[in-house]
């Protein structure tokens, strides 16, 4: 009887029945853009792990091959000349891929980068309103 009459007490109620829901969903929304970024990084990892195993082998294969066929060229005349260069350009190629590598790393974008700025909006929000 007493949330026909308009009573304040079932204000509240439904007030506070509004903010769970509100918050709720909130929490329910972040959840599912948390969950979707962690399938899309996993993904991306996956797909990028897979890449580089390939061609780090069909690369390694053909820079074995290539050495061989230059120290096998060059075997009678310049042997140590075609192995020595060979390890500066297999030493020169490795630090230049590993540099490039630290790189890389170094400015990918923040794990859960948008989950964490949709979060901070809503605290933000909630904080404004109060």
């Amino acid at each position: 009887m007493a949330a026909d009459n308009g009573t304040p007490e079932a204000g509240l109620f439904t007030t506070l029945k509004t903010l769970s829901s509100n918050l709720l969903a909130i929490v329910q929304t972040r959840l599912e853009l948390l969950s979707t970024d962690v399938a899309e990084e996993r993904q991306r990892l996956l797909t990028l792990l897979v890449m580089a195993l390939v061609a780090l082998f069909c690369l390694g294969v053909g820079v074995l091959l290539l050495a061989l066929l230059i120290v096998i060229a060059l075997w009678e005349s310049h042997r140590l000349y075609a192995l020595g260069g060979m390890i500066v350009l297999f030493l020169g190629a490795g630090a230049a891929v590993g540099w490039l590598a630290v790189q890389k790393s170094r400015n990918q974008p923040r794990l859960f980068d948008a989950s964490i700025s949709e979060l901070a909006k809503d605290r933000q929000d909630l904080t404004s309103g109060s």
